[in-house]
């Protein structure tokens, strides 16, 4: 059954520590690691999160994964069960950023609910060199996740400094206000 009822808390911290479901990955399209949490993840996943983004790439994700959308792996040496890959959108102000933006939330909602995840950690995507604006990005984080649909209990929102945990909260305090 469907709710809109998952609680969302804001934690500083490193997200490659949390023993949830499932963590999202801010990727890049290639899905083969990079800078800032997407290395994070994969450094501390090990080997086998690689092997699995090969193959996703060897097969129904030849191209890599388009902007907004989402696909999970197995987690490696993670807490979590599953990685929910997920990329953002290079920030360049416009209405349809911002959709994607969300898309990255909701998509991962999604595959989150499909494989029966009951908790669920999130960076802050596209907030680092894809250059979105952290309250913006942090904004269209918590309207997104508030909005959605979902049999996840928990929801966590990873800040990784305080720009992000201030901008997490600033946009909860004003959801809430507004409700």
């Amino acid at each position: 059954m469907m709710s809109t009822t998952a609680s969302i808390a804001v934690w500083r911290g490193d997200i490659t520590t949390l023993d949830v479901d499932a963590i999202v990955n801010a990727a890049n399209s290639s899905l083969l690691g990079g800078g800032g949490v997407d290395g994070a993840i994969h450094r501390a996943a090990g080997p086998d999160l690689l092997d699995e983004c090969r193959r996703l790439r060897a097969g129904t994700l030849r191209q890599g994964l388009p902007p907004g959308q989402a696909v999970a792996t197995g987690a490696g040496r993670l807490p979590s069960r599953w990685v929910i890959h997920t990329v953002g959108p290079v920030f360049d102000g416009s209405a349809e950023c911002e959709r994607l933006l969300a898309s990255c939330y909701t998509e991962s909602m999604r595959i989150a609910d499909e494989l029966g995840a009951t908790s669920i950690a999130f960076p802050t995507i596209s907030a680092g060199v894809y250059g979105y604006p952290m309250p913006a990005a942090t904004r269209v984080a918590v309207e997104a996740l508030h909005d959605c649909e979902t049999s996840v209990k928990k929801i966590v929102l990873v800040a990784f400094n305080s720009a992000a945990e201030d901008g997490y909260r600033a946009a909860l305090d004003e959801r809430h206000r507004t409700e």
